[in-house]
């Protein structure tokens, strides 16, 4: 039967002046975490990975734009930084308005942009956790981070990380010596601790065998975090959406340990049910698949 008595069973708008009645929950509050990155066109990695993991981790998630990346798995195209100004602006309004329980930062792209960060976090006197996630270079190997910017963010910005998430690769342009098995990468975390000062994650997914193996360096002990290597996955986007799983962790109260099992067990979901297409140029594409149904509660 048609709605409204309209023939087309459209139904008719309400009439000027009157209220739609919807139940509003005002009572609803979940933590609230900010990522300051880069924004990438194809939504795999960067702020779009990082609000898709807060999304499916119950999170309320911020943002503040470090940059543009033009990009697709394997190729980026073209990055253009945001200003400071416009990068110091984000930060400011969004700490003294919201009540944000945990940070990180990904993409940084420069010195400027990098200094820009910490010197804004220490005018904030802000004691939320900060994950730090340095990246250098994009999965592709197109360098995404100018390369005397990492002086700044060892001066400056790692002294104020709760947790530094290297990859090995990353790891040893921080300056730790080549990681070629569980051996060197043991020796690299802890050297990385003692030169930083602050927990380190070192990430073994580029490591041979049948498990991707990371390592938690705390207070001159190691925790080892295992889940099965899955192959055949060529994507991007890994790492921001693991440490933003961590920072979702850590807005949400648990502890750093819980925390990074959490986000072990989700990026390894999102990995395993990875995204699909055949693409214009006939190459297959992935994505990792942030759906809420890979988050694990416990």
């Amino acid at each position: 039967m048609p709605l409204n008595g309209s023939a087309t069973g459209a139904v008719a708008p309400p009439k000027h002046g009157t209220l739609i009645s919807h139940q509003i929950n005002s009572n609803i509050n979940i933590p609230i975490a900010l990522t300051i990155a880069g924004s990438d066109s194809s939504a795999g990695a960067g702020i779009q990975a990082d609000l898709k993991t807060f999304s499916a981790l119950g999170v309320y998630g911020l943002t503040a734009v470090t940059c543009v990346v033009a990009e697709i798995p394997a190729k980026v195209s073209r990055l253009e930084p945001v200003s400071v100004e416009m990068v110091r602006a984000q930060i400011e309004v969004l700490a003294k308005n919201f009540p944000i329980a945990a940070m990180k930062t990904g993409l940084l792209c420069s010195r400027a942009i990098i200094s820009t960060v910490a010197q804004t976090i220490l005018d904030l006197r802000s004691k939320t956790p900060l994950v730090v996630d340095p990246v250098i270079t994009a999965t592709g190997g197109h360098p995404l981070l100018e390369s005397s910017a990492i002086e700044v963010y060892q001066d400056e910005l790692f002294p104020l990380g709760t947790l530094i998430t290297p990859n090995l690769d990353e790891a040893v342009q921080l300056g730790a010596d080549k990681i070629r098995d569980r051996e060197s990468m043991e020796r690299a975390g802890k050297e990385l601790e003692r030169k930083f000062k602050t927990a380190i994650l070192l990430k073994g997914g580029h490591l041979s065998g049948d498990d991707a193996v990371d390592l938690l360096f705390t207070n001159g002990t190691i925790t080892a975090f295992t889940a099965p290597f899955v192959r055949d996955v060529a994507t991007h986007g890994t790492g921001c959406t693991y440490s933003a799983a961590i920072t979702a962790g850590l807005a949400a109260g648990m502890s750093m340990p819980d925390a990074i099992a959490r986000a072990k067990k989700f990026v390894t979901a999102c990995i395993a049910g990875r995204l699909r297409w055949k693409g214009t140029s006939g190459h297959n594409i992935d994505a990792l698949n942030h759906s809420a149904d890979n988050a694990i509660a416990d």
